[in-house]
């Protein structure tokens, strides 16, 4: 395959997998500030610094408000991990590899972009946003259907999968950022009534609450959860699983391809490191450290992909 195609899959689905992302990073941190009971704006600067958009935000607002937040991370387009920005992103390296796509999947992804741009037509207040971000990503959820049940298990359906388990991973790591580091207000919160209904919501953000309590019965607690989007392979969006997903796509790239890079084997580390160590390790030694360490190596391997399989050429 043609770098340039292959770096078009895996851009299509970051965008897509990132617009949902955001979607989501939103919804927790307006979630989380429905428990505050102060009226500080505190969860919204830390959404935009989680988001990794502080520079770009600051440039254009002085205050964290949350209906600046909002738009920004959804409609503006100085902002390129906007929602809108990316799925428009999205909807233009899909027309750049529309022959490598079926018609379900470039269909799903015009009509994602053709309702997520009227939808955001206008600013969006707290009152619609609920409904907005389901929206968001009901319409994200129809393009990967489309790819599930639709697309061969060859080196495009790889690339494409490569590029939503790379943003999935940098995404849940930055989530639980958001409640451990930034949100918590203070130590004197931690285990009590209102530090676990933040930890509650972390759950429904990344539509994890009814599944952890399957296994888990009544009790939630912050190591639980923890363990459960770092470690548990049984939980699409954990930190295990994206990386076990990251490394078959990989792994079958290298035998279709006949070569290894770079990119397999800090894959295979990470892989390593994840299954070798426990929530009670991660936890000990910094849970935040962890977790930006794991972020880094996320964007180190996305960008050994890149220039491993040629991307711009």
């Amino acid at each position: 395959m043609l770098g340039k195609t292959a770096g078009g899959l895996f851009w299509m689905f970051r965008y897509i997998e990132r617009a949902e992302n955001t979607a989501r990073l939103l919804e927790a941190g307006w979630r989380i500030a429905l428990t505050r009971s102060d009226g500080e704006s505190n969860e919204w600067q830390s959404v935009v610094n989680t988001a990794g958009i502080d520079a770009a935000y600051s440039a254009k607002f002085d205050s964290f408000d949350s209906g600046s937040v909002i738009n920004f991370l959804l409609r503006d387009r100085d902002n390129p991990s906007s929602v809108l920005s990316s799925i428009e992103a999205a909807r233009s390296n899909a027309r750049m590899v529309r022959t490598a796509l079926s018609s379900e999947v470039w269909e799903a992804v015009n009509e994602c972009w053709m309702e997520v741009k009227s939808a955001l037509a206008r600013p969006v207040s707290e009152r619609t946003l609920h409904e907005l971000l389901a929206a968001i990503r009901y319409r994200t959820s129809v393009v990967r259907g489309a790819l599930h049940g639709t697309m061969l298990r060859n080196d495009i359906f790889a690339f494409s999968r490569l590029g939503t388990f790379l943003e999935r991973a940098d995404n849940t790591a930055r989530i639980l950022d958001v409640k451990y580091y930034v949100l918590l207000p203070s130590a004197a919160f931690v285990g009590s009534r209102i530090d676990n209904v933040q930890w509650e919501v972390i759950l429904r953000s990344v539509s994890a609450e009814r599944s952890y309590r399957w296994l888990n019965g009544g009790e939630t607690t912050p190591m639980g959860i923890a363990e459960f989007l770092i470690l548990d392979k049984r939980m699409p969006r954990s930190l295990a699983f994206c990386y076990s997903k990251i490394g078959e796509n990989l792994n079958w790239l290298a035998n279709d391809y006949g070569t290894r890079h770079e990119s397999h084997t800090l894959a295979d580390r990470i892989c390593g490191q994840l299954n070798g160590t426990t929530v009670n390790t991660i936890f000990e030694e910094g849970l935040h450290e962890f977790l930006t360490a794991s972020i880094n190596d996320t964007s180190t391997l996305a960008s050994l992909i890149q220039t491993d399989f040629r991307f711009y050429q």
